[in-house]
């Protein structure tokens, strides 16, 4: 048994009741000043029995209380230990009952003569709260200066549910509004007041009653009436805390003459649980606990017997059968029957077998066709993708192919032309024409001249955004985890700065605000720099900002925006003002870097880096630069070989792919290749002579040896594929098609071999592993090249 003395909390919970069991609203003590023995009051509850509503005692007014159950040392204990603010809350225990009412009448007696020197504290009251529509009642202890608004929000934090939704209601269903206090209601202190509690909204937040103890039969609040002098008499409200567990049963012993059981004391704190990990722990203790009991009755066998018809017994026959002998077979009979049986069972059986071979041919079959219905279905889309590229690059040309094709197209369609003339007209006619084609051929360059400045300027504009977006990048880097890593240093932040400033001034459709907007930041950023660039820039900017003011419209001032972009565009690239495009200029800031490398072109007369000079594997001078060969060839030649370096593409693919150290195949070039497939192989496929170079590819001849000219094959995709499958080539082809290929790889080797640096590689290559004894009667035909 323990006492406690706790500060006594208003609108705590310390009841509930169940439906079979009701406690009792109040428990008085009442105290007289008659003369009483010490410490002879006794009460006795059994299980049974109801504590009563009402219990009084009448206790001498004395100083101190005996009790023979008191130890020596709480005998002696002061009063001034005790403070008098606070209400005694101890736990009703059935087997200390009387040294519970003595320890709470000596603190009452001894807190009496103190509140008579101090003031007296704030008394509370007893609200019973009512649960609507279930009718169960919470009882609660609250001040009586609490106002209806504070028991609506003490009751929400109880029954969880929003305060918004609890209305509460008095005597003949009055509505309590929050700013009532309960002495509004007239409650007394230490009185008892009911209030019924419902909820607007009963279908989202219904009213539960609060489940915090399920066994109790005693009141939770009890008034116990103390008398101070012979004619006055104080009520105090007493809680009581009771446990919610029951007393371990830990041992004890018994009286053997009187009969009384003595049980060893247990305290009230529950020993804590250990918490649940997860894991199954397999130890001696667990393997007490997972015993798995299993209770199963077993019949012993009996000896069973058949009852038969006897005197006194009668047993009905109307359930029995009457059993015959079947045929006799003799052992050959048996075997024919059971051959019988097993024919029928392999009939059924090379049914079976034969139905689910003929079914998987039929499957395989219908896989193959769906096979090749979705690859002819893939080629025909891939042919319309590449013909609708070509027509959207005929029709919107941007780059330098696409103004290659359309070149090589106009020639074509010249070349058409002029011997359609020729072939039908003769005369004076014939000059007609020709002229009439030549205005024609000439408006057809005039309108393709036009999209090439549209182009060059778009082009010139993506090459600025790319330029200014490669500076703003931040720093990249692959981390040991694969993850990339990226860093902004200084120089990367001021670029990223100076590139939103050039698209903010060459943005279209601004308002004049928004343009003035973007000119100050330009002025800020740039005078940090006090140059003949900056001041013009300035000068500009002052000069835009003042015909803006006089309302000038935008398209006379295109000029000037142009120029500004311009100038701060020439600010950007210079590595003073931004020193992260230093990586990125192809003019080196070095002047000693110019001297390398520098060469002189015959045709424009300009001295240019080695960049600029495209070299053939046969070449043995420099000879004219990049753009005086492109002129020349929308002039002249007119030649397009976009196909030759997809295939040449193609071919570096597939050579990466071996992983052997291949050389030779990156040494080449368009013009090279060029020569290989329409030279040496006739632009055609060997096996099948089909022309289309779109479907056309270059792979080695044999897949053992490093790709070559002289070992190489030019094939459809499909027969290429079909050609990696095979694993001996001079088993596969005939002795004619081998020479045929030999002859045409003798062709490519004589002429590759006046490269020096081809020639290195034929004379460490291997000999050819196929047919090297055929005899070939055709002759080498020499080809020579400018």
């Amino acid at each position: 048994m323990e006492i406690s003395e706790t500060e006594q909390v208003p609108g705590e919970v310390t009841t509930e009741t169940s439906e079979a069991e009701q406690a009792p609203d109040e428990l008085t003590i009442e105290i007289s000043e008659t003369e009483q023995v010490p410490g002879e009051v006794t009460t006795e509850t059994s299980e049974g029995e109801q504590v009563p509503d009402e219990l009084t005692i009448e206790l001498p007014e004395t100083e101190e209380l005996f009790d023979p159950l008191m130890t020596e040392n709480e005998q002696e204990l002061k009063p001034e230990v005790v403070t008098s603010s606070k209400a005694l809350v101890y736990n009703y225990n059935m087997h200390h009952i009387q040294y519970v009412i003595l320890q709470a009448l000596l603190f009452l007696k001894k807190a009496h003569k103190k509140k008579k020197k101090k003031k007296k504290s704030i008394s509370s009251s007893v609200v019973k709260i009512m649960l609507m529509p279930g009718n169960h009642v919470m009882t609660l202890a609250f001040e009586i200066g609490r106002t209806a608004g504070y028991l609506k929000y003490h009751l929400a934090s109880e029954l969880k549910i929003p305060p918004d939704v609890i209305q509460l209601m008095f005597s003949e269903g009055k509505l309590l509004k929050n700013s009532v206090i309960l002495m509004d209601l007239g409650v007394i202190p230490n009185g008892t007041v009911q209030i019924e509690m419902s909820s607007t909204d009963p279908e989202n937040y219904p009213i539960r009653p609060v489940n915090l103890q399920q066994e109790y039969n005693m009141p939770d609040v009890i008034t116990v009436r103390v008398q101070t002098d012979a004619t006055t008499y104080q009520d105090v409200v007493v809680e009581i805390e009771r446990c919610t567990f029951h007393k371990p049963f830990l041992g004890g012993y018994k009286h053997k003459v009187t009969g009384v059981e003595f049980h060893n004391a247990g305290t009230q704190t529950r020993p804590k649980k250990r918490p649940d990990k997860g894991i199954d722990v397999f130890c001696r203790d667990t393997q007490k606990q997972t015993v798995v009991e299993k209770h199963q009755y077993q019949q012993t066998a009996n000896t069973t017997s058949t009852q038969m018809n006897k005197i006194g017994c009668y047993i009905s026959n109307m359930t029995d059968k009457l059993s015959k002998p079947k045929k006799y077979l003799t052992a050959a009979e048996l075997r024919a029957i059971r051959l019988i049986a097993v024919i029928v069972i392999q009939k059924y059986f090379r049914r079976w077998h034969a139905k689910r071979y003929v079914d998987g041919l039929r499957r395989q079959r219908d896989q193959r066709l769906e096979w090749e219905r979705e690859e002819e279905l893939h080629k025909k889309r891939e042919k319309e993708a590449r013909l609708r590229q070509e027509y959207e690059r005929r029709m919107n040309p941007k780059t330098k192919e696409d103004f290659d094709l359309l070149y090589n197209a106009l020639a074509g369609w010249k070349q058409e032309e002029l011997d359609h003339i020729n072939s039908t007209l003769t005369g004076a006619e014939r000059k007609a024409a020709l002229c009439a084609l030549q205005e024609q051929e000439a408006q057809l360059i005039a309108s393709i001249g036009r999209h090439k400045l549209d182009a060059d300027e778009e082009n010139h504009q993506k090459s600025i955004q790319s330029l200014l977006d490669k500076c703003a990048a931040p720093k990249k880097w692959k981390a040991f985890d694969g993850l990339i890593t990226e860093m902004d240093t200084q120089f990367t932040i001021r670029a990223r700065q100076l590139r939103d400033i050039y698209n903010s001034i060459t943005m279209k459709y601004l308002t004049h605000d928004e343009r003035l907007d973007a000119l100050l930041t330009l002025k800020h950023t740039i005078k940090e720099h006090n140059c003949k660039l900056t001041q013009e820039i300035m000068e500009l900017i002052d000069r835009e900002a003042d015909l803006l003011m006089r309302q000038v419209k935008d398209s006379n001032l295109e000029g000037l925006r142009k120029r500004i972009a311009t100038l701060f565009l020439q600010y950007i690239k210079t590595p003073t003002f931004n020193p992260e495009i230093v990586r990125l200029l192809k003019v080196p800031q070095d002047p000693t870097i110019l001297r390398k490398d520098v060469y002189f072109c015959s045709s424009c007369c300009n001295y240019l880096p080695s960049t600029e000079f495209p070299l053939g594997v046969n070449s043995r001078t420099v000879g004219r630069c990049q753009s005086c060969i492109k002129v020349d060839n929308d002039g002249r030649g007119r030649e397009e070989l976009s196909e030759y370096k997809r295939i040449l593409r193609h071919l570096w693919k597939s050579e990466a792919k071996y992983q052997d150290d291949a050389k030779i195949a990156f040494l080449l070039q368009e013009q090279d290749l060029r020569y290989l497939v329409e030279k040496i192989w006739a632009a055609q496929s060997i096996l099948s002579a089909w022309d289309d170079l779109g479907d056309l590819v270059l792979i080695r001849w044999d897949k053992y040896c490093e790709w070559s000219p002289w070992n190489c094959i030019l094939l459809t995709q499909d027969e290429a594929a079909a050609h990696f499958k095979l694993a001996d080539i001079e088993k596969a082809y005939g002795a004619a098609f081998l020479r045929k290929v030999k002859y045409r790889h003798t062709l490519a080797k004589k002429f590759f071999s006046q490269i020096p640096v081809m020639a290195r590689f034929l004379h460490g290559s291997q000999p050819l592993s196929y047919g090297s004894d055929l005899l070939i009667t055709k002759p080498i035909p020499f080809t020579s090249s400018n």
